[in-house]
C-alpha cells in the first residue's frame, strides 16, 4: 500500500514563494508518476504538474507554467513542488497523487491515480 504525506503549505503574500514536499512510502517510487493537483471548495480537483517515473518530464497546467516546477527524488521518495509568484487563484489544498503505468496523454486526468495524499493548505493573500 502506498502512503503519501504532503507538507510545506502556509499562508503567504501575493508574489512570494512557497515549496511543498509529498513523501511516499510504500510501494517502488522510481516506478511511479507523480502529479499534484489542487481543489477549492465547491470545485473539481484541478491537475497542477506531473513528473514521470524517471524524473525527466514535466508536465504543467497552463495556469502555473513559468510559475512552478515540479520535481522528484527517487532516493529521498519525495516529490516536490516549487511555487514561485504566487497568486490569490493559487489558493487551495494541494494533494500529491501516484500511480504505476500512466499513459502520458492521461496524467492531468485525476482518475488515473489510484494514491492520494490528504492534502495541504496553501493560501495566498492579496
Amino acid at each position: 500500500q502506498v502512503q503519501l504525506v504532503e507538507s510545506g503549505g502556509g499562508l503567504v503574500q501575493v508574489g512570494d514563494s512557497l515549496s511543498l514536499s509529498c513523501a511516499a512510502s510504500g510501494g517502488t517510487f522510481s516506478r511511479y508518476t507523480m502529479a499534484w493537483f489542487r481543489q477549492v471548495p465547491g470545485k473539481e480537483r484541478e491537475f497542477v504538474a506531473a513528473i514521470s517515473p524517471s524524473g525527466t518530464s514535466t508536465y504543467y497546467a497552463d495556469s502555473v507554467k513559468g510559475r512552478f516546477t515540479v520535481s522528484k527524488s527517487n532516493a529521498k521518495n519525495t516529490v516536490y513542488l516549487q511555487m514561485n509568484s504566487l497568486k490569490p487563484e493559487d489558493t487551495a489544498v494541494y494533494h500529491c497523487a501516484s500511480n504505476y503505468d500512466v499513459p502520458v496523454i492521461l496524467r492531468r486526468s485525476p482518475s488515473r491515480y489510484a494514491y492520494w495524499g490528504q492534502g495541504t493548505q496553501v493560501t495566498v493573500s492579496s
